[in-house]
């Protein structure tokens, strides 16, 4: 047990514009909409987590932010934050899924512990496996021109991954996107292709197979979540690796996956395994089965984006890189007092103890849309 106890938890709505329009095969976004959590012990020290719901994947801004405040806020106030496991396994008998909610909860606990220990949360979860991972950009802007531009901004700055976001559009306007940027950069480049679900089940072979040609690494989750078996069989008949996203959240998702032969590669998302913890049990369940992991991210600040940096850096087997691109090339605006570390093609791990990375407390304010306090006294 540790001297610390939390006495405060604050939740911060945010709505960040982003710098153009997203499209996916399951919807337009245009602008980063999270709950940050801030917890504080009576000790003086703060710590952050992020949770960030796409509605059409994991859940609401306003589920997460009603989960933190009014079902996690009496499991907490008053707590040792060191004591991670017993807190999220409460957390997670008190509350059926909110997985985002979760992961900030859990993000929080272990930055008070990191600060506490003076050890980064990718040494309290596992060790430091690395401190920087490739970075990987999604294309997805309606108008190729302009991504054109963006893209070749993003080679200047050293990205040589993109991953071209599929299905919003006619199969005509993918594999031109795929025949113009393997002409424009050769073997260089690094293709990936992500469906977000956009794809029929009855043509995704077909359509899959029509862009193996460009050597992509990977073609994600072409059909929608619950078409589990569709998504086994076309594992199976293509030759491009198969990552599963949406139909893989958590463990028990992963146990089933590996039995169903589901994917080649499982998709890793704090925000949808409910934090750092569970995304490392399903690592090593794909680890088991032989199953390679990627570092996805939703629409995310640097808080989420340092939260999986940590969970990257601890993870021997990664091989394909991180997207954790939102805060640096997406938002209009990087909310920490640091902006998150990206460089040369490559996502750098946040120093210092815990999480690493802070929210500035203007731009916080500026574009907060709501906040809801709870405290030990209330």
């Amino acid at each position: 047990m540790s001297e610390h106890r939390i006495r405060t938890l604050d939740v911060h709505v945010l709505n960040i514009p982003a710098k153009a329009v997203h499209s996916h095969g399951s919807g337009d976004v245009s602008g980063i909409n999270v709950a940050l959590l801030e917890l504080t012990t009576d000790t003086g020290l703060t710590g952050w987590g992020e949770a960030s719901p796409w509605p059409v994947f994991t859940g609401t801004v306003e589920g997460a932010a009603a989960a933190l405040h009014s079902h996690f806020a009496p499991i907490i106030l008053g707590s040792d934050p060191v004591q991670i496991e017993p807190l999220m396994h409460r957390a997670e008998t008190t509350l059926v899924g909110h997985p985002e909610a979760k992961a900030a909860l859990e993000c929080a606990l272990l930055d008070l512990t990191g600060q506490i220990t003076g050890l980064a949360i990718a040494e309290l979860v596992g060790g430091i496996s690395r401190t920087e991972m490739p970075l990987s950009f999604s294309v997805a802007n309606p108008d190729f021109d302009a991504d054109l531009d963006d893209i070749a901004q993003l080679w200047s700055d050293g990205v040589r991954l993109f991953k071209l976001k599929t299905g919003f559009n006619k199969h005509s306007f993918d594999l031109m996107r795929l025949e113009k940027l393997r002409n424009l950069f050769g073997d260089d480049i690094g293709l990936r292709i992500d469906y977000n679900q956009g794809l029929p089940a009855h043509d995704a072979i077909r359509q899959i197979r029509d862009l193996e040609s460009f050597r992509p690494d990977f073609v994600e989750q072409p059909v929608k979540r619950h078409e589990r078996a569709a998504l086994a069989a076309i594992t199976q008949a293509v030759d491009v690796p198969i990552m599963a996203d949406e139909s893989v959240f958590g463990p028990v998702d992963a146990l089933e996956g590996v039995g169903l032969k589901l994917a080649n590669i499982f998709s890793l998302k704090t925000m949808k395994s409910g934090g750092i913890r569970r995304c490392l049990e399903v690592a090593a369940i794909a680890r088991a089965a032989g199953i390679g992991v990627y570092g996805g991210c939703m629409f995310e600040t640097s808080i989420a984006h340092a939260a999986g940096a940590h969970l990257m850096a601890a993870l021997p087997e990664l091989r394909l890189g991180c997207e954790f691109y939102m805060s640096t090339f997406y938002a209009s605006v990087d909310i920490a007092e640091t902006p998150f570390p990206v460089s040369n093609g490559k996502v750098h791990l946040p120093k210092g103890a815990g999480l690493g990375i802070t929210p500035d407390r203007q731009a916080l304010v500026h574009h907060r849309t709501g906040h809801l306090q709870a405290s030990e006294n209330t």
